[in-house]
Parts: C-alpha cells; sequence; structure tokens
C-alpha cells in the first residue's frame, strides 16, 4: 500500500497524439499559439530531449503502460490480431497498490480495455484487428493516399469526441475522493489527422499555411528508409497546396490540444488538488507534416521519434529545461515515484524526478517495426549524438546541436562513434537483427490470422 507521508501525489497526464515537438511555443515555435504548454512549462520542466519508445501508436503507448521495451511486449505495430502479452499495467500495480488509477479515451494497447486492471476506463475505444498493411516482402503500399490527403479543412464539430473526453476528466477531478492518490491519463486524438478544425481555428491561423523548411529535395528524403516510407504512404498526392493546407490545420489542431490543458489546469486550481498534483503534457509520438517530403509518423528523424514533454508539480523544478534524453519509460516510472509505490525491478527507465540534472551520458533508445519498412529501425540518442541502425538500410548518425534538422549523415566519416553507439545498442537494450527477425515471423504470423498471408 502507500505511504501516509507526504510525498503521496496525484498523476495528471494530458496524452495527445501525433504532436510534432517543433509545434508548441515551448519549443521556440514563432506563431503556434500554445499559452497553457508556456504556463505549465513555467511551473515545471521541459524536457527538451524526450522521445517515443516507437513512433507508431500502439507500440508507443503499450510500451509506456506496461513499461517495457516494444520487443519485449511483442506489440510490433497497429495490428493486434494474434499474441496479446499479459504484462501487468502500471494501472494495474497501482490499483493493486491502493491508487485510484483512470485510464480516459483511446487505448491502443496490447490489451483490451477490460484487461489492462485500471481502477475505471473512462470513453475507452480498443482496435483489435487494426492495421494490415504490414508486409515488409514486398513493401505493402496503402491504396488511401488521396484519401489522407483530401482529410483536411474545416467541420462543425471536429472535436466531438475529444471534448466528450476530455468533459470525462473534468467530472473526475471534479468528483469528492478517498484520501488515497489518484492518477489519470488523459488520451486524446488531435491533432493526428485527418486535419479538420473549426472555422474559428481555421481562420486563427489565416497566413500561416507556410511549406517545410526542407522538403523532398533534401538529402534524408531520399535515404531507402525514407524512400520506402513516402512510397508506402504515396506520400506524392500532397500537392504544394494540400501540405499548405494541412500544415494550417495542424497548427489550429494543436492549439486545440492546448486549450484541453488549459481547462485541466484550471479545474485542478479550482478544486484546490493543483498543489498536490503532478501534471504532464505529452504525446506518443510525433508527424513530419511535410518535412523531408514524409507524412504521418514511422520515421526516427526527430519531428516523428521525438515528442513534447512538460511536467510540472512536487517533486520538478519551476521554469527549468533538461537536455538530458530521456523516455516514456522514465514517464512511467515518475509515475511511481509520484504515488509512492514501489516499481518492479525489471521495468525499464528511471523516475524522471532523477533526471533533472544535465547533461547525462546516459542513452535512450526507440525502435520501429510497424508498416512502411522493409525492416526493423532502431534509434540511440547520447548527448547530442543520434545513431538510426537501419536492419535493412544504411546505418545513419547525426550531431544534433550542430544540426538538429539531420541534414548531414555523418556515419561515413565517424566510424568509430557509430561503432560506440552500436555496441550501446546491443549491451543495453537488444540485439537488433535478432529482434528484426522475431518482428518479421510475428507480422507473417499476423497476416495470416487476418486473412492476408504474405506473398
Amino acid at each position: 500500500m502507500p505511504s501516509s507521508s507526504p510525498s503521496r501525489h496525484n498523476v495528471l497526464i494530458l496524452k495527445s497524439d501525433e504532436h510534432n515537438p517543433r509545434i508548441a511555443s515551448t519549443d521556440g515555435h514563432p506563431f503556434v499559439e500554445t499559452p497553457h504548454l508556456d504556463r505549465l512549462a513555467e511551473r515545471g520542466v521541459v524536457f527538451e530531449s524526450a522521445y517515443s519508445p516507437s513512433p507508431l501508436c500502439c507500440p508507443s503507448r503499450s510500451s509506456f503502460i506496461a513499461g517495457r521495451p516494444v520487443h519485449e511486449i511483442q506489440c510490433y505495430n497497429n495490428s493486434l490480431a494474434i499474441e496479446r502479452p499479459n504484462y501487468p499495467s502500471y494501472g494495474s500495480l497501482l490499483d493493486a497498490a491502493g491508487v485510484h488509477a483512470v485510464h480516459v479515451g483511446k487505448v491502443d494497447a496490447y490489451r483490451p480495455p477490460d484487461e489492462l486492471g485500471f481502477t475505471e476506463m473512462l470513453g475507452a475505444d480498443y482496435r483489435l484487428a487494426g492495421d494490415i498493411h504490414v508486409s515488409r516482402s514486398p513493401l505493402a503500399l496503402r491504396q488511401d493516399s488521396h484519401k489522407r490527403a483530401q482529410g483536411v479543412g474545416v467541420r462543425e464539430d471536429p472535436f466531438r469526441v475529444d471534448d466528450q473526453r476530455v468533459a470525462d476528466a473534468l467530472a473526475f477531478i471534479e468528483r469528492p475522493k478517498p484520501g488515497t492518490p489518484w492518477t489519470m491519463e488523459v488520451n486524446l486524438i488531435a491533432p493526428h489527422f485527418p486535419h479538420y478544425v473549426t472555422q474559428e481555428l481555421w481562420d486563427r491561423y489565416a497566413g500561416h499555411d507556410d511549406l517545410p523548411e526542407y522538403g523532398v529535395d533534401a538529402a534524408p528524403a531520399h535515404h531507402p528508409y525514407a524512400a520506402d516510407l513516402r512510397r508506402h504512404f504515396g506520400t506524392q498526392v500532397f500537392t504544394e497546396e494540400l501540405t499548405r493546407q494541412h500544415r494550417r490545420a495542424y497548427y489550429g489542431r494543436v492549439t486545440y490540444v492546448d486549450q484541453q490543458l488549459g481547462l485541466l489546469l484550471d479545474a485542478l486550481e479550482r478544486t484546490g488538488q493543483s498543489d498536490n498534483t503532478v501534471v504532464v503534457y505529452t504525446s506518443d509520438h510525433g508527424e513530419m507534416l511535410g518535412t523531408f517530403g514524409m507524412w504521418w509518423k514511422c520515421s526516427m528523424y526527430e519531428d516523428s521519434a521525438r515528442v513534447p514533454l512538460v511536467v510540472a508539480g512536487p517533486g520538478f523544478g519551476r521554469g527549468q529545461r533538461v537536455t538530458t534524453p530521456v523516455t516514456h519509460w522514465d514517464l512511467n516510472a515518475a509515475v511511481f515515484t509520484a504515488v509512492d509505490v514501489p516499481r518492479p525491478a525489471d521495468l525499464a527507465g528511471s523516475p524522471l524526478q532523477d533526471l533533472q540534472a544535465s547533461p547525462s551520458e546516459r542513452a535512450v533508445f526507440a525502435e520501429y517495426h510497424g508498416h512502411g519498412t522493409r525492416g526493423s529501425a532502431y534509434m540511440v540518442r547520447q548527448n547530442q549524438w543520434k545513431l538510426l541502425y537501419n536492419a535493412r538500410a544504411p546505418h545513419q548518425l547525426f550531431d544534433l546541436e550542430a544540426d538538429p534538422h539531420q541534414l548531414h549523415d555523418l556515419a561515413p566519416t565517424e566510424p568509430a562513434r557509430v561503432r560506440k553507439l552500436t555496441e550501446r545498442l546491443y549491451d543495453e537494450f537488444c540485439d537488433p537483427m535478432l529482434e528484426h527477425e522475431r518482428a518479421e515471423r510475428f507480422i507473417r504470423r499476423q497476416l495470416a490470422a487476418a486473412g492476408h498471408p504474405p506473398a
């Protein structure tokens, strides 16, 4: 059971879907309006180098909920048609320890909502079969590119589902509670595509229908891994005009998410719970948003793999920025620390509370085994160095301090650095080729179970 000491705190996590961390005022964006993220950052910590465990919905969310790497729980992609691993969720562990653990909205996890063990599941949805476009050989090509590209513009009620999820969360905050701590993870769909917004948000970004700073002519667009993703998604359908429209609408969707954060912060203050609640804003992964001619996620480039992470409340500094690389496993660990519940020793990550001193020599890891690629991909980030280890494509190395947009691949000229980071990948995280082969076998079983055996 949690102790009765003053170290027990509540935790509120607002998790959006597909938020490129560059598209926020906390990351220095010149015109996108996120005043409530600024408000949170002023009394908390911005983790500038936070990464998704995997830049895809189900793997990322499952890894956070379980506190384990994607390859360990074998939630490789967005199709859950077969094996469902039986690892306990953080919600079930907290519930067993007497913490009231609430999950609101999108689940997309390795088990159905009623099997995850949270005290309450509010407005939960769950994909069973999910995405079947996962064939690696031959590379699966999507047939819905034009439909996706047309999903942009003004709608009368584009946030109906998210509005209800936030209403559920606000009702919980307002509800009388027992003396034990509580946690609540609120999961939104926005700013994930389709990129529909209200007229007010569309008008707010009039004149801001810009193009990516670096497009399909940039060298990173033509790396084989990136080229396969562009081919898989059929991104050639994004004309200049469509690109401008999608970016304009995306800015509005990010501002909508920020407005929901404001509602939650106001509710905590109104009910007297703000001082005793750790508040987190993050996203499951990023969004390429046309950079290098790429859309959606699935890439280990920064716009896809990095995530916003702002945390405020007991145990965290005020107005602080941390450059130490962190991941959602560290957020999982931070939840246990905040509610004062012992965390199983075999889980991945270290509490964010202990990672606020910059810089650090620690390395973080991400992996991708999903659709649009011929093989698994891995990332190791240490200090300014970022290795992209590709099972079926050349490896890449970037110095993010000198080259934050990843325009210059240093792998050919820095073999010793590549070797050092590859050793850390093998020693600290996994055997990448072994996991590539395990994922390949898993995908073949998935396709067969879903009635789509590979050719």
